[in-house]
């Protein structure tokens, strides 16, 4: 019942879309300044079919009903409650539902929070948000449909990927679409301003709380990502340039870009044009994003599907997009001149659009490396990975300039300033982090290049920032988010040069000497739980402080049966304790890899300091 009443509710919401388009479109030649009744009456019956659609996914999912293909292929009746139900959107089917979901609802509410804005915006806001939903609900009816029906029904399911089975990653989906979905609607509604001519200063203050809303979502949902792979693939760290990781990045480079252009557009008037570009690129890399993990081109973990004529659908609708988008920039671009606005060089705002360049080219860096083996493999056939050295070698360079604008930027003034007026304790804050940067990178031994201005500049946004907080050049939510950008720099800067790594294989009993630390494998237990059959093992860390008892696991998976190892990691606020073991062939012995990584927990610290930082900006008053 769940699967009919689920699949119906997409095919009234489809009308709906149908009807919204063609009915709003016609309502912009109207001269009435309300909207007709009908339009919202409409997009009601619209969003609750969707929530009724979904709704019916999740009782399938709770209900083990394996009359469903979804279910069948993405749970099984031992699966605790928690992962029965984020496993709906654990797949590809039921995420894109979670995704047309997100649409629906977002749509509806900036109708509702944009009545003081023109008629004619919101309606073509609505036009541009609808035809979007209109593909997606092609997209999920035809190719992607959650609610399959199977026949004979089966009795048990395949289960879902264990790794899979996890908090972190039950909760990253929903906030990372959050943030994909948010920049739909910073797309439609920069289309729309620009067809109205309303690309000015009031619609940069309405629309910029749309950009904070998906910025804040996707720095979250990258960090609980980030987390994940951390722990739970045992690769020990916090970023690995995985392809999948990338494709979330990207479209963060370009919201954050966004971000910084809108706060200029809402005090100067200027920068429109580069907006609306921005809007535009950063819809579009999250409608790539989407196709690189579901077209099946990518090999990840993290990818959800494996079917390239899914791909297929989402490029031609993304080709459509972007060629609709393009065609509107160029027709109605000079209806947001910037001729009257004169920029000076040394500016706030110069400032943030160089460090917007910069921006663009990490973000081409990221790109080239997600794509370019893509491409060579189509061309020629051959098969290559770009790992971390590429992405390091290119970026770090330049994220020095970019280091020095971010700190000098915030406390230049709007519209002009001079050389002359920068106070004496910006070139002493220099002069300290570039002596700091270097004492520190002879004393450890320290020989990578750039290294010595790498921390300096990290060490001068730092006690720019903390200075920042007592002046009233910024505010409060600049400054927090700059601070824990400067905290998450440093961060990552000290982790990765001070970081220690053992590997070797033992068996009970043994021994390892590593630093200054006894590594000793003391015992391994055997326990069943729920739904998988757990063997921990128990580890001493000794050395002249003290002892840790680390205890990872081996997990075996009833359904589907999987093997996983998962992490245990000691945290403190001076660095993490983290310890995984593998089975070998070789009886009796396991490969154990233990890694002592500094400041760790200050990197997920001073993106949670981002975060609010952007909370804090969402709820500033004028």
């Amino acid at each position: 019942m769940a699967n009919q009443v689920g699949n119906y509710s997409l095919f009234i919401a489809l009308i709906a879309s149908i009807f919204l388009i063609f009915q709003s479109y016609r309502l912009t030649r109207n001269s009435s300044k309300n909207l007709d009744s009908k339009i919202f009456s409409v997009l009601s019956v619209q969003s609750l079919m969707v929530l009724i659609s979904f709704i019916s996914l999740v009782f399938a999912f709770i209900v083990s009903d394996f009359s469903n293909k979804t279910v069948y292929n993405n749970s099984h009746t031992t699966k605790p409650l928690f992962y029965k139900i984020s496993g709906t959107w654990g797949n590809h089917e039921g995420s894109l539902l979670l995704w047309l979901l997100v649409l629906t609802f977002f749509l509806f509410i900036f109708l509702i929070n944009s009545k003081n804005l023109p008629k004619k915006y919101r309606l073509l806001t609505l036009t541009f948000q609808e035809v979007i939903i209109f593909g997606f609900l092609l997209f999920i009816l035809f190719t992607s449909n959650p609610f399959i029906n199977l026949f004979p029904i089966p009795k048990e399911g395949t289960g879902l990927n264990p790794i899979l089975q996890d908090p972190a990653l039950a909760l990253h989906p929903p906030i990372l679409y959050i943030g994909y979905v948010g920049t739909s609607i910073i797309f439609s509604a920069s289309l729309a301003a620009l067809v109205c001519g309303n690309v000015n200063k009031v619609w940069a203050s309405h629309i910029k709380k749309w950009i904070i809303i998906s910025w804040i979502f996707l720095t979250i949902g990258i960090m609980l990502g980030s987390i994940w792979a951390y722990y739970e693939l045992g690769w020990g760290g916090f970023w690995f340039w995985d392809p999948v990781e990338n494709v979330s990045l990207m479209p963060w480079f370009c919201l954050t870009a966004l971000l910084h252009t809108i706060v200029v557009l809402e005090k100067r008037n200027t920068f429109k044009s580069w907006t609306i570009i921005l809007s535009i690129t950063t819809f579009s890399l999250s409608m790539s994003g989407t196709f690189l993990v579901r077209s099946g081109i990518l090999n990840s973990i993290h990818t959800f599907a494996n079917d390239p004529s899914r791909g297929v659908f989402i490029l031609c609708f993304l080709f459509f997009l972007i060629f609709l988008a393009i065609i509107i920039f160029f027709i109605y671009q000079k209806n947001i001149s910037n001729s009257s606005i004169r920029t000076y060089l040394i500016s706030k705002e110069t400032a943030m659009l160089v460090n917007n360049w910069f921006m663009m080219f990490f973000l081409s860096v990221v790109l080239i490396g997600t794509v370019y083996p893509i491409l060579l493999e189509v061309i020629n056939g051959s098969k290559i990975s770009i790992g971390p050295p590429f992405y390091q070698k290119l970026i770090l360079p330049f994220l020095i300039p970019f280091l020095l604008f971010m700190a000098i930027g915030p406390n230049l003034k709007w519209v002009k300033d001079h050389i002359n007026k920068i106070k004496l304790e910006q070139p002493i804050f220099l002069f300290i982090s570039i002596l700091i940067s270097y004492l520190f990178t002879t004393s450890y031994g320290v020989s990578y290049l750039f290294s010595v201005p790498m921390f300096g500049l990290g060490f001068f946004l730092f006690f720019l920032t903390i200075r920042d907080f007592f002046s009233g050049k910024s505010t409060l939510s600049q400054k927090i988010a700059h601070f824990g950008f400067s905290l998450f720099i440093l961060s990552i800067l000290f982790n990765g040069v001070l970081a220690k790594e053992y590997s070797s294989n033992m068996k009970v009993g043994d021994e390892r000497k590593f630093m200054n630390k006894i590594i000793k494998f003391e015992n391994l237990k055997i326990t069943q739980e729920l739904n998988y059959q757990s063997l921990t093992g128990e580890f001493n860390i000794s050395d002249d402080r003290g002892n840790l008892n680390l205890k990872p696991e081996i997990r075996i998976y009833n359904q589907p049966k999987t093997l996983t190892s998962e992490a245990d990691i000691i945290s403190t606020i001076y660095s993490d304790n983290f310890l995984v073991f593998n089975v070998l062939k070789d009886d009796g012995y396991y490969n154990v890899r233990y890694q002592h990584k500094p400041l760790m927990i200050w990197i997920w610290l001073s993106v949670i300091l981002i975060f609010v930082g952007g909370i804090l900006g969402y709820f500033k008053k004028k």
